[in-house]
């Protein structure tokens, strides 16, 4: 059976938008220890996993090997390391998933940038919110309307926000990554502008291509397509497929692109891009590799795993997921938006689920 045949089955594709939300969760639990760019570089992301005999890396985190380095990790990691995951963590990887599909259940596909906001001050606590997120949010609270919520103020307009906001818009997509671009475009526009609003773009589509594509190439590639070539993004990403295509190995990929983003700093949307990017092409579609590639890539490491997650998750489906990374989640997220805390992770599925099969 081929891709593309697969998913226009009720069951292929349930398994494979199931795969997207367990994906995106594993990717970011298995980040989020690590989640600080300036002090968990590549280096020493691998010093730690070699300190713990963890290299290859084929499952969450091990147990800080030293005492310097359990301080030096968030302190979430007791929930998000190796034998110690019971159900998922809050985090707003997460939470912006569940918030958008919430969107399209109560807004439909016609939804408007107007509505992202309504609904961020009514389920979303301002405390939960982060860089060009807390800026559009504060914007909306006094009386701003976008696109002003997105450039008032906000000197974050091109961090990765957007794009971790936009793998919803692909799960209900499946095989259509312009119309999974335009409306993570009209939810981006909110609190991003430029690069920022393109890393949506190119991330919702992704996912969306990732229903279809043979490989993770194609789906890269398919996803370039979105966005003007022209912009930093797009130049990036071809820029780490070619590298890749050329036969350099992933590290030196990675520090090629280090030095020729330097100075975005570590939650800027292009060099997350390069990272996830480098992840997946040379994950070469199995899930394991992929999500560990991108989190010892470094930077926004909780981001970057969650949608590489995301699209490996898609590309193998849950069925095929190793059983170490969706069983301790224990089919359950935790949550700050309103209403969802301790929902099913199934569940949110279903749901997303339901909206694909609606617009297919």
């Amino acid at each position: 059976m081929t891709a593309t045949t697969e998913v226009t089955t009720a069951t292929g594709l349930a398994d494979r938008i199931l795969g997207g939300w367990l994906g995106r969760i594993a990717g970011n639990m298995l980040g989020k220890p690590v989640e600080q760019g300036e002090v968990w570089t590549r280096d020493r992301i691998d010093r730690y996993l070699r300190a713990a005999d963890a290299l290859p890396l084929t499952d969450y985190l091990p147990e800080p090997p030293t005492a310097e380095e359990e301080r030096a990790l968030r302190p979430e990691w007791r929930h998000c390391v190796r034998g110690r995951v019971h159900g998922s963590c809050r985090d707003d990887d997460v939470d912006y998933a569940i918030l958008g599909l919430h969107l399209l259940e109560t807004h439909g596909f016609g939804f408007s940038t107007e509505q992202v906001g309504d609904l961020w001050l009514l389920r979303l606590p301002y405390l939960q919110t982060f860089t060009a997120e807390r800026a559009a949010y504060r914007n909306l609270a006094a009386g701003l309307r976008p696109p002003l919520t997105a450039t008032y103020d906000n000197p974050y307009q091109e961090w990765i926000g957007a794009l971790i906001r936009a793998d919803v818009h692909g799960w209900v997509s499946p095989g259509a990554p312009r119309r999974a671009a335009a409306l993570a475009r009209k939810d981006a526009v909110l609190s991003h502008t430029g690069n920022g609003v393109y890393g949506a773009m190119w991330a919702a589509a992704l996912v969306a291509a990732a229903f279809t594509a043979a490989t993770a190439r194609e789906a890269v590639d398919e996803a370039l397509a979105v966005v003007p070539a022209s912009s930093r993004l797009a130049r990036t990403v071809r820029r780490v497929a070619s590298l890749h295509e050329s036969g350099l190995p992933w590290e030196d990929t990675l520090a090629t692109l280090e030095e020729e983003t330097a100075g975005l700093g570590w939650i800027h949307t292009v060099p997350n891009a390069a990272v996830i990017t480098a992840g997946l092409l040379y994950g070469d579609g199995d899930f394991s590799r992929s999500v560990a590639l991108t989190v010892r890539g470094g930077l926004d490491t909780d981001s970057g795993g969650a949608t590489a997650g995301s699209v490996a998750g898609v590309m193998c489906g849950a069925a095929a997921m190793p059983a170490q990374w969706k069983e301790p989640l224990e089919d359950t997220v935790r949550s700050a938006v309103f209403g969802f805390d301790g929902v099913r992770i199934s569940e949110l599925a279903e749901r997303t689920l339901r909206l694909a099969q609606a617009e297919a």
